[in-house]
C-alpha cells in the first residue's frame, strides 16, 4: 500500500484542486506533524511496547530490550538525515535570481531570469537567504513517513498474538494497553493520509520515490535483517520475541 501511494500518488496531482486546503504548505497538519513525525511515533510506539512488555512479563530488562528497537530505528533516522543533508549540499548549487536588465530583454520577456551562482553555500543557508537551490535530493519527509508507518505496523502486529496468549491464560489486557493500541492505529492513519497529501499536492519526482525507497530499505535492514538475529543486548530481537511464552510455568504445580 505504501509502495502504491509513493509510486502512483503523484498522478493524483492532475485531479486535485490547487485551491484545496491541503495544497497550502503552511497547513496546520504539515506544521504540527510533518516536522515531528519521529517524535510522535516514538512516544506512541514506545508507550505501546512498554505497556505490552509489562502486560506480558514483569521484567525490566526485557522491557528495555524491546524498547531498544525504537532507539535503534531513531538512530538510523538521525544518521540518514545527516548523510542526506551532506549529499544534498555536495550535489547541489545555490543560485540568486538576477533583476532583469536591458541587456537581457528576450529572457525577461519569456519570464526567465538569469541566475548568479553562489559557491560555498549549503542548502539550508541558501533557502534561508531566499535564493534558489538546484540539485539532486531524496525527500526526507517521505522517507520518515514510510519508515514510521512500517515501524508502527511491525510493532502493532504482535497485539493480536498477545491477546490470543492472554486468552489461553484466562486473562484480559488492561484498558491502557487497548487505548494506546487504538491511538497508534489512529497515528498510522494520520501518517498515511499525510503521505497521500504530500505526493498528490506537492509531487517531486524522483525525489519522493527515492525517499520512499530509502525508508523501505531502512525497515528491511532492521526488521528483516538485524532483528532476526538471536536476541541479546546487541540485538533486541523481533517484536513479541520473548513475550509470548507462558509466564505462569513457574506457578504451575510440578508433576512427578
Amino acid at each position: 500500500m505504501l509502495s502504491g501511494l509513493v509510486l502512483f500518488g503523484p498522478l493524483l496531482s492532475f485531479w486535485v484542486s490547487k485551491f484545496n486546503i491541503f495544497a497550502n504548505s503552511n497547513h496546520y497538519l504539515y506544521r504540527k506533524f510533518l516536522k515531528s513525525t519521529w517524535g510522535w511515533t516514538c512516544i506512541f510506539t514506545g508507550s505501546f511496547v512498554l505497556l505490552l512488555s509489562i502486560s506480558a512479563r514483569h521484567s525490566l530488562s526485557l522491557s528495555l530490550r524491546n524498547l531498544s528497537r525504537i532507539a535503534v530505528a531513531g538512530l538510523l533516522w538521525q544518521v540518514c538525515q545527516h548523510l542526506l543533508t551532506l549529499l544534498e549540499d555536495a550535489a547541489g548549487a545555490c543560485y540568486e535570481p538576477m533583476t532583469p536588465t536591458q541587456e537581457t530583454p528576450s529572457s525577461a520577456s519569456a519570464g526567465l531570469l538569469p541566475l548568479l551562482l553562489h559557491e560555498d553555500q549549503t542548502k539550508a543557508s541558501c533557502l534561508k537567504a531566499n535564493m534558489v537551490w538546484r540539485g539532486y535530493e531524496a525527500s526526507q519527509d517521505v522517507l520518515i513517513l514510510c519508515l514510521c508507518c512500517l515501524v508502527l505496523i511491525e510493532e502493532l502486529s504482535v497485539f493480536g498474538p498477545h491477546l490470543a496468549h492472554l486468552k489461553t491464560l484466562q486473562r484480559c489486557p488492561g484498558a491502557p494497553l487497548r487505548i494506546i493500541f487504538l491511538l497508534c492505529v489512529i497515528l498510522l492513519g494520520v501518517w498515511m493520509s499525510l503521505l497521500l497529501c504530500l505526493v498528490s499536492h506537492f509531487p517531486k519526482f524522483p525525489s519522493q520515490q527515492l525517499g520512499g525507497a530509502l525508508g523501505y530499505l531502512g525497515w528491511r535492514g532492521l526488521y528483516q535483517g538485524l532483528y532476526r538475529l538471536r536476541p541479546r543486548w546487541g540485538c533486541p530481537g523481533l517484536p513479541g520475541q520473548g513475550l509470548l511464552t507462558s509466564i505462569d510455568t513457574d506457578q504451575q504445580p510440578q508433576q512427578n
